[in-house]
């Protein structure tokens, strides 16, 4: 691709961010996997994904979302990894209220986050993310985790399934009020992503934290900012929220508690690997002699310990290059 035209790039990055012609939520591929939300306060929800890793057995259902119904219409966090999941969360908050989506605030752009923004967006929602997703839309990343997601999670993720850009993009924090309630974005990149982004319910106590916290297992670390993470989640804890939903797991009342985990396991990669690259010592050695019993009963350790420690790894030689 990198021997394309300007031109065609944009011909072929409009094919793949519009809206598949005439898709419905009828039209999605059916479930088997229940999406159910939970209260959390008089007026916030949250459905929670599988505590696994994302796979054709939950339909790519792994990750967290969550909505507020306010008096003029309900705000959405974060839209769940398939388009047929996001047609099941906007079928359940209509269970709920016939008020209208007026706005989902996504936390990152990664996939098991944002795939089920096409329903959102036939139903008129406005989409918000943050100005950096412009920059990783332009690469083509997002064109090949597409084609691997609907090899991986067919037939839930399709050929009719598309990328859905944001229609708006945020440069650092933004407040606004709707029916009555004060919602806080809240900018926290680079943590997890470049582009991590928060959601507090002021009159609720309520933060969607996405995924600045994995509840109950291992997080999936990627190529994150682990040093920029670790004071994001500090930050975090002094905001003291009456009730924290991270991008996984269960919602916690008690923030400095649930963050724990999330905190020594970041912690944890850091000064093995950190070792490791003082010591000169290669990674697969480095990997074989570290104890990893403290973490490894954890759901999705198999899945993404190896490749976190690898990305931490690589990090932590970057550091050293530069000083840090």
């Amino acid at each position: 691709m990198r021997g394309l035209t300007a031109s065609v790039l944009l011909m072929l990055a409009l094919f793949w961010l519009a809206e598949p012609a005439g898709a419905q939520a009828g039209a999605y591929e059916p479930l088997t996997v229940k999406v159910q939300p939970r209260k959390l306060a008089p007026r916030s929800y949250f459905v929670q994904g599988d505590s696994g890793p994302i796979s054709t057995s939950n339909n790519g259902y792994n990750s967290n979302a969550g909505f507020v119904i306010t008096d003029e219409g309900v705000v959405v966090f974060d839209a769940l990894g398939t388009p047929s999941l996001g047609a099941e969360l906007l079928a359940q908050i209509r269970k709920l209220t016939d008020k209208p989506v007026r706005r989902v605030i996504i936390s990152h752009y990664h996939s098991d986050h944002f795939y089920g923004l096409q329903a959102f967006k036939e139903a008129g929602a406005e989409i918000w993310a943050h100005r950096l997703v412009r920059d990783y839309l332009a690469t083509e990343a997002p064109a090949r985790r597409l084609e691997e997601r609907r090899q991986s999670l067919a037939p839930w993720v399709n050929e009719t399934s598309r990328v859905i850009a944001p229609d708006r993009y945020l440069d650092g924090d933004v407040d606004f009020r709707l029916g009555g309630l004060t919602f806080r974005i809240i900018n926290v990149g680079p943590a997890h992503t470049p582009e991590d982004l928060m959601m507090l319910v002021d009159e609720e106590g309520v933060l969607f934290a996405g995924d600045l916290m994995f509840a109950g297992r291992v997080p999936f670390v990627g190529d994150a900012d682990s040093k920029g993470w670790l004071a994001a989640i500090e930050r975090l804890i002094g905001r003291n929220p009456r009730i924290l939903v991270g991008g996984h797991g269960p919602a916690s009342e008690d923030a400095a508690r649930d963050l724990k985990m999330t905190r020594d396991y970041l912690v944890f990669l850091r000064e093995q690997m950190g070792r490791a690259v003082e010591e000169m010592s290669g990674f697969e050695e480095a990997y074989a002699r570290v104890d990893w019993s403290r973490f490894e009963k954890l759901p999705a350790f198999k899945a993404a310990n190896r490749v976190n420690a690898y990305n931490t790894y690589i990090l932590m030689e970057k550091e050293a290059l530069a000083g840090k």
